[in-house]
C-alpha cells in the first residue's frame, strides 16, 4: 500500500473512530506501529487555528466555546511576547481576551498592525469594559471586532466565524 492510500485508510479509521489507537489502526491495516506514528506525525492540522492572548480569566471558556466550531484554539502561554506567540503559531486570529486591562492588548493590535508580516492578521478584543471610548479606542488601534464580556457563546462563534470569512475568502 503506498503512502497516499495508507493516509486515506488511515483517516477513515480515525473518523469513524476518533478515539482508536494507533495500536488498533497498525493491527486493522496490517502495517507496523511505527508506520502508523510516522504517517500521522505528517498529517497537518488544517484547522482554523485562533490565538488567544491575553491576561482575561475567560480563556477555558473561549476555548471551550470555539472548539464546538471545530478550530484548532491555541492559548499564549505565559512570557512570551507576542510577536513570538504569532510567529511560532501562524494563527488565522488572535483573539485578544484582555479582562479590564485594555490598554495592553491595544499595544498588541498596534503592533501587529504596523508589523510587514503580521499586519493581516485579525484580530478581536474580549474585554469587561463596555463603554463606547474602550470601544473607538479599540477600533483606532486596528481591532476588527471587540466584545464585551460576559459573552454570548453563539454570538461570539458567529463574530469569530464572520471574521474568518472575510478574511479568508
Amino acid at each position: 500500500m503506498n503512502n497516499k492510500n495508507l493516509d486515506n485508510e488511515i483517516l477513515k479509521l480515525i473518523e469513524a473512530q476518533p478515539e482508536i489507537s494507533e495500536i488498533e489502526i497498525a493491527s486493522r491495516l496490517s502495517v507496523p506501529e511505527e508506520l502508523v506514528k510516522a504517517r500521522i506525525s505528517n498529517f497537518n492540522d488544517t484547522r482554523q487555528k485562533i490565538l488567544i492572548m491575553g491576561d482575561g480569566n475567560s480563556a477555558f471558556s473561549i476555548k471551550a466555546t470555539l472548539e464546538t466550531e471545530n478550530y484548532n484554539v491555541v492559548k499564549v502561554p505565559g512570557g512570551l511576547s507576542s510577536f513570538e506567540a504569532v510567529k511560532a503559531e501562524k494563527p488565522d486570529l488572535v483573539l485578544l481576551d484582555t479582562g479590564f486591562a485594555d490598554l495592553e492588548g491595544f499595544k498588541i493590535c498596534k503592533q501587529l498592525r504596523t508589523s510587514s508580516r503580521y499586519w493581516w492578521i485579525p484580530v478581536m478584543v474580549l474585554s469587561e469594559k463596555g463603554e463606547v471610548k474602550n470601544r473607538v479606542e479599540a477600533f483606532e488601534s486596528g481591532v476588527d471586532d471587540y466584545v464585551t464580556m460576559p459573552f454570548n457563546p453563539v454570538e461570539l462563534r458567529a463574530r469569530v466565524g464572520m471574521i474568518l470569512k472575510r478574511t479568508h475568502f
